[in-house]
């Protein structure tokens, strides 16, 4: 298959395959880019998740195109763009005329609870899955530590705790004079 079709292909199966935004694709963008098409090694997917969340839109979109560009270039990073958001505008725009009319209903609004707890485990595990990749040792939980608090305690912008992240890992690694 052309490649820039399996992009497209690839990230639109990822994007139907998907509700709850972009942190319940986690999961399903690891299987795929990951395990099955070795388009991103974990360490790359982890970064590109990391550059997602400091970049205006929607993780799991950024990181298509992080994927996709990294593939393929520009091209490919459109593709991969183009395919993740296909699926999304087709849902929305078929149910949008649709759910108005029936929202009212029990049956749909249980639909509804239950896909939102349906989210809240998938992005339970793919948390899960990140926490045992990214800490490793006792300077990578002592840096998870502070940036949990923080975030659970003050209203800092999550793009400052990314960076300070990064700082704080550049400087401890020098610090232990690991290269």
């Amino acid at each position: 298959m052309n490649i820039f079709l399996e992009l497209f292909v690839t990230f639109a199966k990822v994007g139907v395959m998907t509700f709850g935004g972009g942190y319940a694709m986690l999961p399903i963008l690891q299987r795929e880019v990951v395990d099955r098409k070795h388009w991103a090694t974990e360490e790359e997917l982890m970064d590109y998740f990391a550059i997602g969340q400091c970049t205006p839109g929607i993780i799991a979109i950024n990181t298509a195109t992080f994927i996709g560009q990294k593939n393929k270039g520009t091209l490919g990073g459109i593709c991969a763009t183009l395919g993740m958001v296909f699926p999304s505008l087709i849902i929305i725009s078929l149910l949008a005329g649709v759910i108005e009319t029936f929202s009212h209903l029990a049956w749909v609004q249980h639909a509804f609870a239950g896909i939102r707890i349906c989210v809240c485990v998938l992005i339970l595990n793919a948390v899960t899955k990140l926490f045992k990749k990214s800490v490793v040792d006792s300077k990578t939980f002592v840096i998870f530590c502070v940036v949990l608090l923080g975030s659970l305690f003050t209203p800092v912008s999550p793009v400052v705790f990314v960076l300070l992240a990064a700082v704080a890992g550049v400087v401890l690694q020098n610090l232990g004079g690991k290269k």
